[in-house]
């Protein structure tokens, strides 16, 4: 008794449309605007004041005795700029590849999250760039024990020597540590820190975000997630981590405003298109058949500039574990 053969009933395999694998990174790995405050800015670049720091501080107020005049005092400002830099990127369509694709793809809005990422991770590793190395901030150190040594580091320690650096030398108290994912790995087993929190020594258990902030006793602990592939189109991919294996102990202004000191801003451009108040990237399709392509390209972009505004204000780790 014949039957059709699997080949005959199903001829040609095709692409499915429930199913599908793209790698995508998860925009909650990037911490470039978590740290720091956006300041939406409507010119590219301009000044801003600054008011001279030890004058604030002196013990200037003296006894007045009769009808003495009081004793007088004052203080002096300078200023420094911001320039946001451009950073774009585009994926382009052809037409012919658009009417040809078939119903999994969406090819606009694929190129729209293409560009997206890119400009994200861009974003990303110029913040690690312009704030997470060495000999940018007022102090830079590695500790003699490094934390992945359990038996003999001190982390706790090291922390608070850093707190007092800053607040000796600001006035303010560091409130933000920021964590390479390495660095925040490990201190998450480290059987100090477990200790305090009643987790066993010996198991598997380690502890949060929340539970490293209150035992370095800051505001809030960021562990940086994001991840790299340095190998170019067509060689072998080769990941790593963004933010080696450091960590950054600063204080950051709960509000910023016209006389706020902070440890650092990232300045965004408010004049490209479709950027909004210079948080968004702005997301443009172009039509390129005038130029007699028959292309249409998505084209994304963004401006910003991260400044460091106040050095002493932060304490770099650098390669805090091995």
């Amino acid at each position: 008794m014949g039957q059709p053969t699997t080949s005959q009933l199903h001829p040609v395999n095709v692409l499915l449309t429930e199913f599908g694998i793209r790698y995508r990174q998860e925009q909650t790995n990037y911490i470039f605007d978590k740290v720091f405050p956006f300041i939406p800015v409507s010119k590219r670049s301009n000044r801003y004041n600054i008011w001279t720091k030890g004058d604030w501080f002196r013990d200037e107020a003296a006894l007045r005795t009769g009808n003495a005049e009081s004793a007088g005092s004052g203080y002096t400002t300078s200023t420094d700029t911001y320039n946001c830099d451009v950073f774009a990127i585009h994926k382009d369509v052809d037409y012919q590849s658009r009417a040809t694709a078939d119903e999994i793809f969406d090819l606009d809005r694929e190129a729209s999250e293409f560009v997206t990422d890119r400009l994200l991770l861009r974003q990303e590793i110029q913040w690690v760039t312009d704030f997470f190395a060495s000999s940018i901030w007022a102090t830079d150190v590695t500790p003699t024990n490094l934390w992945s040594d359990y038996t003999a580091s001190d982390p706790a320690a090291d922390v608070d020597t850093g707190k007092q650096t800053i607040l000796t030398n600001t006035g303010k108290e560091p409130n933000t540590l920021v964590l390479g994912y390495v660095t925040g790995k490990i201190l998450k087993r480290h059987p100090d820190i477990k200790a305090q929190f009643g987790l066993p020594l010996g198991s598997s258990q380690m502890v949060g975000e929340a539970q490293l902030a209150a035992y370095f006793g800051v505001q809030r602990v960021l562990i940086a997630k994001s991840i790299v592939n340095s190998g170019r189109e067509g060689e072998s991919n080769s990941f790593a981590f963004n933010h080696g294996k450091h960590a950054l102990l600063c204080y950051v202004a709960p509000n910023v405003g016209p006389a706020t000191a902070t440890a650092g801003v990232t300045f965004a451009w408010t004049g490209l298109e479709g950027a909004g108040y210079g948080t968004e990237i702005g997301i443009n399709k172009i039509d390129l058949r005038p130029s007699g392509r028959k292309v249409d390209r998505i084209e994304g972009e963004r401006a910003w500039d991260n400044k460091v505004t106040a050095s002493d204000m932060g304490y770099f780790f650098a390669s805090a574990v091995a």
